[in-house]
């Protein structure tokens, strides 16, 4: 990855956030397939949180960043499917988990998140364009979860995460922000703590970003294109 490529993507966030007129949402780089010695050179650069789609994939990764870069404090964000039989493994690993989408998942997490940890946060997965074949909770379910989440000491409540339908075009994904935002907005009534929407990924964090992301999701702008499997 060339030095630059970390503050040119900062620079534009930035920069889509001032023309918005929005605050500049942090950054989620999305290190899934990429190697440890990848993660550790952005975060040599600054870049503190690191977001991974399976749960063995990171634990590896972890492990072998342990082991070569025991200087690095990093922030690891579960940002795939969490299957129940993973959650033990994602409660004790990560410290956020962006995928919570039913009861029973949010029981897992917080049976198996140590006392002696800090409570693992959490987003509530939106199936924001109600896709039959995409996970997440229907929006009128958020409440409810929202209120499981809450009662729950070792977890905390931290906002919502969404994945619009695809369209080539990102405008098109314009209204699915907008309602996600004003589903947050809601959310925030009823537990004002909540501080992130986290939506927006490398092809369409401007639009994202204007209708009020706080977290974005960025692989390839970051890393380059994924290596195809063998």
């Amino acid at each position: 990855m060339h030095e630059h490529v970390l503050h040119d993507i900062l620079q534009q966030l930035a920069r889509a956030a001032h023309d918005a007129g929005r605050p500049v949402p942090r950054l989620l780089a999305v290190s899934k397939t990429q190697g440890e010695t990848a993660v550790a050179n952005l975060a040599r650069q600054g870049q503190v949180a690191f977001g991974e789609n399976y749960v063995q994939e990171a634990l590896a990764k972890q492990a072998a960043l342990a082991a070569s870069a025991p200087d690095l404090r990093l922030e690891w964000h579960l940002i795939g499917h969490l299957q129940s039989n993973k959650a033990a493994d994602a409660a004790a690993h990560f410290d956020w988990v962006h995928t919570v989408d039913r009861p029973k998942l949010v029981a897992a997490l917080a049976r198996h998140r140590s006392v002696e940890q800090a409570p693992l946060s959490v987003l509530i997965q939106v199936n924001i364009d109600d896709e039959a074949s995409k996970h997440g909770c229907r929006p009128d379910d958020v409440p409810a979860l929202a209120e499981a989440i809450a009662a729950q000491p070792a977890l905390r409540l931290r906002g919502l995460m969404v994945i619009p339908t695809p369209h080539p075009d990102p405008e098109q994904r314009r209204p699915a922000f907008r309602r996600s935002k004003a589903l947050f907005d809601s959310l925030t009534r009823a537990h004002r703590d909540i501080d992130t929407l986290s939506m927006g990924m490398s092809d369409d964090f401007a639009v994202a970003i204007a209708e009020g992301a706080t977290l974005v999701r960025i692989g390839t702008a970051l890393f380059g294109a994924r290596p195809r499997p063998a």
